[in-house]
C-alpha cells in the first residue's frame, strides 16, 4: 500500500525524498563549480598593467592564516599565499585602494597554465582569477 490517508508509505517517500535530494544539490553543485572565496591580506602592492587594447590587469599575492591547537595546547597559525589576478574595473579599483597589508575578500576562479621560460624550461603556474572583491580594511586611497 502506497498511500495512507494522504500521507505516502515511509518506502516510497524516502525515495521522493532521496531523488529531490540529488536532484536539488546536483543543480546546486553546477553553481558552486569552481568557486573560491578568500580571506586575506595582500601580500605585495598589486602590479597593474595596461594594455593598447584598453584592458587593465591587476595582480597580487594574498596570504591566508589557520590557526590550531596542537596536542600540547600550543596555538599553531600556517600561512598559505595564493597568487590573485583581476581584470578590467576590479584591476583599476584594485590599483586605487589596495597595497601591501589591505584585507579583503575575494571570490573568483581557479585557474591553471603553463608556459616556458626562457631556458625552455616548462612552468606550471596556477592563480584565481577574481571577479568579486570585498574591501574590509584599507586606507580610502594610496598615497601619491
Amino acid at each position: 500500500m502506497l498511500w495512507k490517508g494522504n500521507l505516502l508509505c515511509p518506502e516510497v517517500f524516502h525515495k521522493q525524498n532521496i531523488n529531490f535530494f540529488l536532484t536539488f544539490n546536483l543543480s546546486a553543485m553546477n553553481t558552486l563549480r569552481n568557486k573560491v572565496q578568500l580571506i586575506g591580506n595582500l601580500g605585495t602592492n598589486p602590479e597593474i598593467r595596461s594594455f593598447d587594447n584598453g584592458k587593465t590587469v591587476a595582480r597580487f599575492s594574498l596570504a591566508t592564516t589557520d590557526s590550531y591547537q596542537d596536542a600540547n595546547g600550543k596555538k599553531i597559525s600556517e600561512t598559505q599565499w595564493h597568487n590573485l589576478v583581476a581584470w578590467g574595473g576590479l584591476a583599476k579599483i584594485i590599483e586605487k585602494y589596495l597595497t601591501k597589508g589591505s584585507e579583503v575578500a575575494v571570490e573568483g576562479k581557479l585557474t591553471h597554465r603553463t608556459y616556458e621560460d626562457k631556458d625552455g624550461n616548462k612552468k606550471y603556474f596556477t592563480e584565481i582569477v577574481l571577479h568579486d572583491m570585498v574591501m574590509l580594511h584599507t586606507r580610502n586611497t594610496k598615497e601619491e
